[in-house]
């Protein structure tokens, strides 16, 4: 898939589902929950134990079903290891125009993290397909407005603070999409392996990405 292809499903679905887990254990089954629920683009961070071998391991078994991406990368040594692994998009919780560069390279969608305007817009300039703005609980759907008003070209997407209350708020403020942490993939569910609770999550924000783009 091209660049460009890949960008426009994170459009198109609306959701980048975050994977974030003190073990490794489980988390293929989680991505599988997720996809079956409806969403198929993802993110696991590289705060998880073996994340290189989970990001293999999702790829194998759902290959082009799903559009896969590495989190909470920080450089760019992180960045190459985790294009090589099978990710196809790159995630930073901070503007670091190095791994920018990187991915641009290699053709991959990235989506650096920021929050002031200036944050924003060096991300932007320096060639993001997507904005993560981070923490967007700080803020609210009233901080992304303000970023969004002087900033319309920018496509921003609001991680952290993001739940099933919140997420209309988000998009009616100028989100493209938005990025679910453990509101979606809530820790316990996981702990108990209960992934009927995950994909019913997921069917939920789904349709509530729907409706809210529809009214």
């Amino acid at each position: 898939m091209s660049r460009e292809s890949d960008l426009q499903r994170v459009l198109d679905t609306g959701i980048v589902s975050i994977i974030r887990a003190d073990s490794g254990e489980q988390l293929v089954d989680v991505a599988t929950a997720l996809y079956e629920g409806g969403i198929d683009v993802i993110e696991v961070t590289f705060t998880v134990p073996g994340v290189l071998d989970i990001i293999s391991a999702v790829r194998k078994k759902l290959g082009d079903k799903i559009l896969l991406g590495a989190g909470t990368v920080l450089d760019t040594e992180t960045a190459r290891a985790a294009i090589l692994a099978g990710a196809e998009f790159i995630v930073t919780p901070t503007v670091n125009v190095d791994v920018i560069k990187m991915c641009n390279r290699y053709s991959k969608v990235i989506m650096p993290g920021g929050f002031t305007p200036t944050e924003v817009l060096t991300a932007w300039e320096a060639g993001a397909d997507i904005v993560k703005v981070f923490p967007a609980d700080t803020g609210g759907p009233s901080h992304l407005k303000a970023l969004h008003g002087p900033l319309p070209q920018v496509r921003l997407l609001p991680t952290g603070g993001v739940d099933l209350e919140t997420l209309p708020g988000f998009f009616k403020a100028g989100a493209c999409a938005v990025g679910l942490g453990s509101a979606l993939v809530e820790k316990q569910a996981v702990a108990s392996g209960d992934m009927n609770r995950i994909s019913s999550l997921a069917e939920q924000y789904v349709a509530l990405v729907k409706k809210t783009r529809n009214s």
